[in-house]
């Protein structure tokens, strides 16, 4: 252990995202606004998922938990990127690096399972409707979102695993606003073809795979909605399109970078802008605007709230 803290740079050059003063100042104020209406959007969804009786329902549930998830993810390395945007040199320390790429695969992993997870609750309501309480019973849907998060934090585990003790001896420049595994091991002073192949295997292709099951199961579903009424067909293709937009937005960017580790490509920046932040800010429009009953439970929740502002408490009490 002494050989590798000898071995092993202090902190992490970020080149960020430009160096245009002008356009860091349009960066900052776009970001920070996309930022404060996904922790925002994200937490009004809790609340009204918790607070509503009528949405205490398993899809409603794991929508909860993964508003929690875009919650976290959003807020691993956006709030840092947008204090270095005031910075003349972007550094962060060793172990902000090492805590950026352990939180960063800990919420992606977490949300590939639950995207999984919400796919099967979809599949269980259309194709077996009759079925359907009884499958997703309350343990169920709490075993689903725990496997999520331990294979979250498997996943995590395996990627930092090797990463720890790799050599960092001189180089220490992301081409990045954050750290990320693909980026951080072409640091290390060693030959990392072999733990690159072992990236591959676990971040690219099983995020490949995993986004071909979802798109195999969405498939299967409207295949299925065919043959119900057609307001029934109407609404699950309205649930099914929105989860499949969020599985898109959320899978694309992750294939495109991880199944190629070993080049860096300008566009790796904007899909890594695109799946920490433009994601998680899309995901609470994507599921209101296309659910009547969430947009319902918001109204009725915002006019509650303002009608008890409006209430006037009598000064004195009323003999």
């Amino acid at each position: 252990m002494e050989g590798f803290n000898h071995s092993r740079v202090a902190e992490f050059v970020l080149l960020g995202l430009t160096d245009s003063p002008e356009l860091q100042i349009f960066l900052v104020v776009v970001f920070s606004i996309f930022y404060l209406i996904t922790m925002l959007g994200n937490c009004l969804i809790l609340l009204t998922v918790i607070s509503t009786a009528h949405l205490h329902s398993p899809m409603y549930f794991l929508l909860s938990n993964l508003s929690l998830i875009d919650m976290c993810l959003s807020s691993f390395a956006t709030p840092k990127m947008i204090m270095d945007f005031f910075a003349q040199r972007k550094t962060i320390s060793f172990e902000g690096c090492i805590s950026q790429i352990f939180f960063l695969h800990l919420f992606t992993g977490t949300e590939i399972v639950l995207l999984i997870c919400m796919s099967f609750d979809r599949y269980i309501a259309i194709c077996k409707p009759l079925h359907y309480s009884t499958i997703m019973s309350e343990q169920v849907c709490v075993g689903l979102v725990v496997t999520s998060w331990t294979v979250g934090l498997l996943h995590t585990i395996s990627q930092l695993a090797f990463i720890l003790y790799l050599p960092f001896c001189g180089p220490n420049v992301v081409d990045s606003f954050f750290c990320d595994l693909p980026l951080v091991i072409h640091l290390a002073c060693i030959d990392i073809y072999v733990l690159g192949i072992f990236m591959i295997s676990t971040s690219g292709v099983i995020a490949l795979l995993s986004f071909l099951l979802l798109l195999t199961s969405y498939i299967t579903v409207l295949v299925t909605i065919k043959t119900h009424s057609s307001t029934a067909s109407s609404k699950a293709l309205s649930t099914c399109t929105a989860h499949f937009i969020v599985v898109f937005m959320f899978f694309g960017p992750c294939i495109f970078i991880y199944v190629w580790p070993f080049t860096n490509f300008l566009v790796d920046k904007v899909l890594s802008v695109f799946y920490t932040i433009f994601t998680p800010f899309l995901n609470p429009l994507v599921y209101t605007l296309r659910n009547q009953e969430v947009k319902a439970a918001m109204k009725k929740k915002l006019s509650y709230q303002k009608f008890n502002i409006g209430k006037t408490t009598p000064r004195y009490p009323v003999q």
